[in-house]
């Protein structure tokens, strides 16, 4: 008769035994046929992070690696600095294996078809590149297109431009679409002919409807781009895309981050030397997060950090302090970014039939690029098909009668500037620089713009004039990048000049000028 094994031994047996059926084991090798087979003379990669999405290890000497794994879970590689991942046929990276042994829920979009049991190995292909220590790299927010005319507004507005760049990858920071994942093929596809990886963030309306749990709310999002929390390295910038848009039980939905996103921080950020920048990207501005402080705590002590965001469709820099929870050293400074669709792809078209897209502070629609030198960074922004100087818009009356110009004010919108920045008028023929003074006010453009509005509802002779107009512009919104400043008293007759330079908080100087008369 056999004996029976201890209660402890047995317990040790069983706990062993579990492990082995909950976890998932690979190899991170040099791909140097860039076939993304694992060849006999392909070796392990050491020292690259892998991740679950809440756990992050680093490969042993061979580039092996193992991590938990549940019944839907993302496992994705951390590309590291010199090197590159395969991307698609449209340039998504393809980092990532999910682990879905059923599938997605069904909801009106399809997510993730059934996986099935664990590989034996999940490989993540990589292989050496050269990367510069000074590089750039696109921000687009928000392109939110809600049909093909819109996917083809993209293309035409902002894609087209952006050809030939020496940007190296670009990143959308969500809202790919407004509430159809079904188009996400379609802005990809147009997407990647820009030709440079192209990474993607999960936003409000990128959702599946149906969903009945906020897990499940991105499952076309990973079908097409993968785990919607992740992270990948260039030069000397980390980057860490985070879904911080949470979905109740109602349907609605909160800026937010879950437990398991604060964890692959938290751990992520132990195998990141604190002289490397981190860049934190995100859909929602981190200010409205109901739970930012917990991220505050894991990230304020670090000395080189910013993050960014879209969603608002203004363009913003703000300098987070005590205020919203930050105890840093120093204000952490948060980007929001403008958006590609402006204001929802509303407004007058041109003459190529695409809608004005004016955002609700009067910035144009249009991108920024990031640019960054060592752990230092520089945003720029892209005004959507307009000559890369155009930064700001000064409103001054065309003409007026001679005393009124006595108590006349100048306003300059400057699209990017924060208050950090320096705005100053000089009146043609005189040397001295007057500063004007940073006041948040309505854009008077957009208000005018707005009051079109009553209009898109109505029809003539049966055709609705949103057909012509446009969809209908949000309420204008307070514009915390317009500066004020007094015009010279006593003006002679006759027509003159004045010149508005800007300098940003990155010594990146812009000139506009504005043309009157007197009379």
């Amino acid at each position: 008769m056999k004996q029976a094994l201890p209660l402890s031994l047995l317990s040790m047996f069983l706990a062993q035994f579990a492990f082995a059926q909950t976890s998932a084991i690979g190899t991170v090798y040099n791909d140097l046929n860039k076939n993304r087979i694992k060849d006999k003379n392909e070796t392990g990669i050491a020292n690259v992070c892998v991740s679950n999405g809440r756990d992050v290890t680093l490969t042993d000497k061979s580039g092996q690696w193992r991590l938990p794994a549940g019944d839907d879970t993302g496992f994705f590689v951390i590309k590291p600095a010199g090197y590159g991942v395969p991307v698609n046929a449209d340039q998504i990276p393809q980092h990532y294996y999910l682990h879905k042994p059923n599938g997605s829920p069904v909801t009106k979009t399809d997510g993730v078809a059934p996986t099935g049991p664990l590989p034996g190995s999940i490989d993540f292909p990589l292989w050496q590149q050269k990367e510069e220590n000074r590089f750039s790299a696109f921000l687009f927010g928000d392109p939110q297109v809600r049909g093909i005319t819109e996917v083809n507004y993209v293309m035409h507005d902002v894609v087209e431009e952006c050809l030939g760049t020496p940007a190296k990858f670009g990143i959308s920071l969500g809202d790919i679409v407004a509430d159809d994942p079904n188009l996400f093929a379609e802005v990809n596809a147009g997407i990647g002919q820009i030709g440079v990886p192209w990474y993607t963030t999960f936003g409000n309306h990128d959702f599946n409807r149906g969903a009945t749990d906020d897990r499940f709310s991105d499952e076309t999002f990973e079908r097409f781009y993968g785990p919607s929390s992740y992270a990948f390295e260039y030069g000397q910038v980390a980057f860490i895309v985070l879904k911080n848009i949470y979905f109740t039980p109602d349907g609605k939905y909160k800026a937010h981050f879950v437990e398991s996103q604060l964890d692959f921080v938290r751990n992520y950020l132990t195998h990141v030397p604190e002289n490397k920048l981190v860049v934190m990207v995100m859909h929602a501005p981190v200010v409205i997060c109901d739970n930012r402080k917990a991220l505050f705590q894991l990230i304020e002590k670090r000395p080189n950090l910013f993050s960014v965001s879209g969603h608002s469709h203004t363009m913003a820099h703000l300098f987070v302090g005590e205020k919203w929870g930050w105890t840093g050293a120093k204000p952490h400074h948060h980007f929001i970014n403008a958006t590609v669709c402006g204001s929802w792809w509303a407004g007058l078209k041109d003459e190529l039939g695409i809608p004005h897209a004016t955002m609700n502070d009067g910035a144009p629609n249009g991108y920024s690029m990031l640019t960054f030198n060592g752990n230092q960074y520089s945003i720029r922004f892209k005004a959507a098909r307009r000559p890369a100087d155009y930064q700001m818009n000064i409103y001054l009356p065309d003409e007026q009668p001679k005393t009124a110009w006595d108590t006349t004010h100048v306003l300059v919108n400057v699209f990017a500037g924060s208050p950090r920045s320096k705005v100053e008028m000089q009146l043609a023929g005189q040397t001295d620089w007057i500063p004007l003074q940073i006041t948040p006010l309505g854009d008077p453009a957009v208000a005018t713009m707005h009051r079109l509005s009553p209009y898109l509802d109505a029809t003539v002779d049966g055709t609705k004039l949103d057909n012509v107009l446009g969809w209908k512009m949000d309420e204008p919104e307070i514009s915390y990048h317009i500066w004020r400043g007094a015009m010279p008293k006593n003006l002679p007759t006759g027509t003159h000049r004045i010149t508005v330079r800007t300098t940003d908080q990155f010594g990146q100087t812009d000139t506009a000028h504005r043309i009157f008369r007197v009379r």
